[in-house]
């Protein structure tokens, strides 16, 4: 009976934790079946930024955790645009520098209100956070069309491109509650 005693926690935590799994990788199986260029495996990666996604509860604390990581990234392509902007002298490459730090900085503002809208549990919370969501995926390509215009290289070429799939996941994972 001891025995028995003793491994109820054991038991309780393994279940626990092979739920919250469950649960993310249920959401990155739904992600990829969505979005097959990106894929389960950038999904789970994207989850591993965030030690708290290994143990989210349900899949409402996972699109929290995934707009909490994509608002991180779109701060620090904001803070990048800006340091960028600071020692550029081209003039047009300015002005694109310049549309890019209004997408990210509305991408900031949009990811705060799909954040209030998932943690607010309601209907139209949700629906809420989805359009925000919506809005941010376009950040990337609106901030790259300006450089593809001026027939110049991006220097935020890699990070439109990664956080293009961030929001990707964020987007889906909100979705899909």
């Amino acid at each position: 009976m001891k025995i028995l005693q003793a491994l109820c926690p054991l038991v309780f935590i393994l279940a626990c934790s092979t739920s919250s799994a469950s649960i993310l990788q249920d959401a990155c199986k739904y992600f990829a079946d969505k979005h097959p260029e990106i894929g389960y495996d950038y999904c789970i990666k994207f989850f591993q930024a965030d030690k708290g996604s290994a143990a989210a509860a349900d899949k409402r604390g996972l699109a929290a955790i995934a707009v909490k990581i994509t608002g991180a990234a779109s701060k620090s392509t904001a803070k990048r645009i800006a340091t960028l902007k600071a020692s550029e002298t081209d003039k047009r490459r300015l002005e694109c520098l310049s549309s890019c730090a209004e997408v990210y900085s509305d991408a900031v503002s949009e990811i705060a209100v799909a954040a209030g809208g998932i943690a607010s549990g309601t209907a139209s919370g949700l629906g809420d956070a989805v359009t925000a969501l919506s809005a941010v995926l376009d950040a990337p390509s609106t901030c790259e069309q300006g450089f593809q215009e001026l027939n110049v290289p991006s220097p935020l070429a890699a990070e439109d491109a990664e956080f293009g799939k961030e929001a990707s996941v964020a987007l889906s994972v909100t979705s899909a509650l």
